[in-house]
């Protein structure tokens, strides 16, 4: 298997301004590697190139899974994880603009809970 791109010049300026827009001030993203399967029948993890970034106690995730596909998640503890429902992007704006808005309402959401509040006795309905 051919090993997957890192990001492109572009798609990091493209992910610079998203961060900008959504945070208001420069976000430090590190370029990092992940392992994924990149289909669920897959017994091996390829590695690939991803981007993370944490900002107000919130860590975000996002896999480069090929040429034009993107994964992401966010997530405030091991517990808290988050995805966009959607499981791959074959577009990097579509990518991260729609992980920010999840994460911006997600953390609303949660800012509007009590402090001592606790999900787990909760049921779902």
């Amino acid at each position: 298997m051919t090993p997957i791109p890192e990001f492109t010049e572009a798609e990091m300026a493209l992910m610079r301004e998203a961060l900008r827009e959504r945070f208001a001030h420069t976000v430090e993203v590190n370029e990092v590697e992940t392992e994924i399967r990149i289909n669920p029948a897959d017994r091996d993890l390829t590695i690939c190139p991803a981007l993370y970034w944490e900002e107000d106690g919130c860590r975000f995730v996002l896999s480069k899974t090929g040429v034009t596909q993107f994964r992401s998640m966010f997530f405030w503890s091991v517990r808290d994880r988050f995805s966009t429902g959607q499981e791959e992007y074959d577009n990097l704006g579509d990518c991260v603009v729609t992980l920010l808005k999840m994460q911006e309402e997600a953390d609303a959401a949660r800012k509007a809970m009590p402090d001592d509040f606790d999900p787990r006795g909760v049921e779902v309905v």
